[in-house]
């Protein structure tokens, strides 16, 4: 599944892209982060054991990281979120726990996902995302979809510096496609689905991560006419099921990070280079 090191590389790529700089790589991301991750756990549970002390602020990730070891001591831990994905030229999705003793996935199909955050509300806003069904290697996938997410989504102004206190990037890692016995061949929240049909001599294509239509309200008719229309097909609503429907589904592993996360993380990173 889609790991919060995995979302940070993404956080670097695009930082290190805007202040022209090279960036760590993947692997530089995870073993720090499996580093500061040890040294920021043992204070926050120091924090939390301690009943007298006040109470310590903790970023999601690292919130997230407490409860999984406090629920490997037989204390429950708290589910993750998740917001919706789109895509110009296949959509895409994002939160789930992080993963302490699974193997780590070195490629798969994947999309990644900015969000701006409102300071206000905490409402997400969809700012880019872009992905690919084709298995990528982690590190040049994630790096490469992450800038052109950013960047190169058609349907958005590129991503700014001046913008990245305000963003949340979701990566999804995409699993277990199958071909569907029909149009209705799949299950809400469960499910993201690749559409692919013609109609008058042309053809459409689309996609929707699973968090897509849990989070828009949709039921499956609404979310299959939707995702139609996002293909470009313009006929009667009421006609949708006259069209023949090629329906893949697919499961998506996600994580998401706000930015407050990643500079927290980056900021340790840079304390210890200063000391070493």
């Amino acid at each position: 599944m889609a790991t919060v090191a995995h979302c940070l590389y993404c956080f670097e790529t695009l930082a290190a892209h805007l202040d022209n700089r090279k960036p760590m790589n993947l692997g530089e991301v995870e073993k720090s982060w499996d580093e500061y991750r040890k040294s920021v756990d043992l204070d926050a549970l120091a924090v939390d054991d301690n009943e007298n002390s006040s109470s310590k602020k903790q970023l999601p990730a690292l919130q997230r990281l407490v409860q999984n070891s406090a629920s490997s001591s037989g204390t429950s831990s708290a589910s993750s979120g998740s917001t919706m994905s789109l895509d110009a030229d296949t959509p895409a999705t994002s939160t789930s726990s992080l993963p302490t003793e699974q193997p780590r996935i070195t490629e798969s199909p994947l999309f990644v996902t900015w969000n701006t955050v409102s300071a206000r509300s905490g409402h997400t806003s969809l700012r880019g995302c872009i992905g690919t069904f084709e298995a990528q290697e982690l590190g040049d996938g994630l790096s490469s979809y992450a800038i052109t997410s950013a960047i190169h989504d058609t349907r958005f102004d590129p991503i700014t510096k001046r913008e990245l206190p305000s963003l949340q990037v979701a990566v999804t890692l995409l699993t277990d496609f199958e071909d569907c016995d029909d149009a209705m061949d799949w299950e809400l929240g469960t499910h993201g689905l690749r559409i692919s049909f013609t109609d008058r001599g042309r053809r459409y294509g689309a996609t929707y991560l699973p968090d897509v239509a849990p989070e828009q309200g949709w039921n499956k008719e609404e979310t299959l006419v939707s995702l139609m229309r996002k293909a470009g097909w313009v006929g009667r609503k009421d006609k949708w099921q006259d069209i023949d429907l090629k329906v893949v589904r697919y499961q998506g592993k996600k994580e998401e990070l706000q930015y407050a996360e990643y500079k927290h993380w980056r900021d340790w990173v840079d304390a210890q280079k200063s000391k070493a």
